[in-house]
């Protein structure tokens, strides 16, 4: 395993060969392609440099779920000691692009602290529309909790967590899971969720504003097979403040100060209030929508997520 490695990796828009089937990959959002566009708006972003540290690990591409086409992997990210709590991660692209591979970097800060973190893949909507990729990321959940004991975790301490489109999924499936809407009930309730600028509510007007801008071309509503106006209770559906409630986990909500990414965040923060759930919020200043991937926002990112879920964690036993 090389000491240091590089999380901009990159791959062409292709069609990829499957065992009777093809099915095409959208690389349209990639890591050096952000970067290209940020470094002269953003004085001092950095790519980051992953470090390794002896005793961590990675499993590479663990089979997690079997489709009639083709099998869905993920990758774990082992600490040296784990401090019993794992974490779901859900990659951003606008739900019709992205990469595991893009939380790399923040996996290997968050294990350094302790945490086992699973990164899956899921279908993307050129592959499968709404709501195969929640399914998809509620058998991940799944996967997790039913292999907990080997990574030396509870299954009743996992965390899921996104970013952009990945956010929304995740704050969707946390919200949505205790109702049984995309899977077992038991087996996709996270114990906290972890929102990196993910919309919370697609069917807010400030989001439609900028959904209905792009018209046909608004990633939203080609994940969902229709606009807004066509069939807004799929919407209402597929919008995580819709489903906020007691059952509701944990939430931290970090936003890189750019409110259109967090439209939904006082409603859903108010629904948590009413029913008594626990919440923190942090916002950076002038910091760009993917603070994740790159220096120097990486590393608060990686600590607002430890300081969360430290305060969760049980209190030891009295020696």
């Amino acid at each position: 395993m090389p000491k240091l490695f590089r999380s901009g990796l990159t791959f062409a828009m292709a069609l990829i060969a499957l065992p009777g089937s093809a099915r095409e990959v959208d690389e349209s959002y990639t890591v050096d392609q952000r970067f290209a566009q940020y470094r002269d708006i953003y004085p001092g972003i950095a790519w980051p440099a992953v470090t390794w540290r002896e005793g961590q690990s990675v499993l590479f591409d663990r089979p997690y779920k079997t489709l009639a086409a083709r099998t869905l992997h993920l990758d774990i990210f082992g600490p040296a000691t784990a401090n019993g709590q794992g974490i779901v991660l859900v990659h951003g692209g606008a739900w019709r692009s992205g990469a595991k591979t893009h939380f790399y970097a923040l996996a290997n800060l968050l294990a350094q602290r302790g945490y086992t973190v699973f990164l899956p893949e899921f279908r993307l909507s050129v592959e499968a529309p709404y709501p195969a990729g929640m399914e998809d990321v509620a058998d991940a959940l799944a996967w997790a909790k039913s292999h907990a004991g080997e990574f030396g975790i509870s299954a009743d301490r996992i965390a899921l967590g996104g970013a952009s489109s990945g956010g929304q999924m995740a704050a969707l499936l946390a919200y949505a899971g205790p109702g049984g809407l995309y899977g077992e009930t038991r087996k996709t309730r996270p114990n906290a969720l972890i929102d990196l600028d993910g919309v919370l509510d697609m069917a807010d007007p400030e989001a439609l504003r900028f959904e209905n801008a792009a018209g046909p071309d608004s990633p939203f509503a080609r994940w969902l097979g229709g606009s807004f106006e066509a069939m807004p209770q799929r919407w209402r559906e597929a919008s995580a403040a819709s489903h906020v409630g007691p059952q509701s986990p944990p939430t931290l909500i970090v936003g890189s100060g750019i409110a259109r990414f967090t439209v939904g965040k006082d409603r859903v923060i108010a629904a948590l209030d009413r029913n008594h759930v626990a919440h923190r919020e942090f916002a950076f200043t002038g910091a760009p929508h993917d603070f994740w991937l790159f220096d120097p926002w990486l590393s608060r990112t990686a600590g607002e997520i430890d300081i969360f879920l430290r305060r969760l964690a049980p209190a030891e036993s009295p020696k």
